[in-house]
């Protein structure tokens, strides 16, 4: 089973697919597990078998207690089709107690859930004061800041969305986002 698993971990990046079929071997061996149910579910997430996903992650927080799985199984709910289901997981109070860079997670599915059910206010209201008060060192701070835009700028504030992309450029030390490039389309619109 150790073997599935890591074979897991080094295929999930350059080939979600394959680290998916992994982590079912895996789990065909120690699918009680809570280790080897998050294992198969995350490999699940990233090969878009978002139900196949929602199911694993679920049972490894039932077996392990695990609320820090609360992001994923939201943002496979909305994946999925279902938007209130992941707003209404994001109101519990399991996922009201996440800290640090899980509750930035949970926040930006959030937010894109309230932006799935045209409820542009409230995906900017969700992700106001979280932006306002991460610093722009923290690990999470260029996703906070570039979701926030996202909802600003569905909300029709390009203005105030642009200097959020602008704050997200300025904090992603890894690339993670296109704030670049929507700094220039909107410069290009404008």
């Amino acid at each position: 089973m150790e073997r599935w698993l890591a074979a897991t971990r080094l295929a999930l990046e350059d080939d979600p697919q394959q680290a998916y079929e992994y982590a079912q071997e895996a789990g065909r061996i120690g699918g009680r597990s809570s280790v080897v149910r998050e294992a198969v579910g995350i490999a699940a997430y990233h090969a878009g078998e978002f139900a196949a996903a929602r199911k694993d992650l679920q049972a490894a927080r039932r077996i392990g207690g695990r609320d820090d799985l609360i992001p994923l199984i939201a943002d496979c709910e909305r994946a999925l089709g279902n938007p209130r289901k992941a707003v209404e997981l994001a109101n519990t109070p399991e996922a009201k107690r996440l800290r640090g860079e899980t509750q930035a997670e949970l926040l930006l599915v959030t937010s894109g859930a309230r932006l799935d059910l045209e409820q542009t206010n409230a995906a900017v209201s969700v992700l106001r004061g979280p932006a306002s008060n991460t610093p722009a060192n923290a690990p999470w701070a260029a996703r906070i800041f570039y979701g926030y835009a996202e909802a600003l700028l569905a909300d029709g504030d390009a203005e105030s969305a642009r200097d959020w992309f602008l704050k997200a450029a300025n904090s992603d030390d890894m690339g993670t986002t296109d704030a670049q490039d929507r700094i220039a389309e909107l410069d290009e619109s404008s």
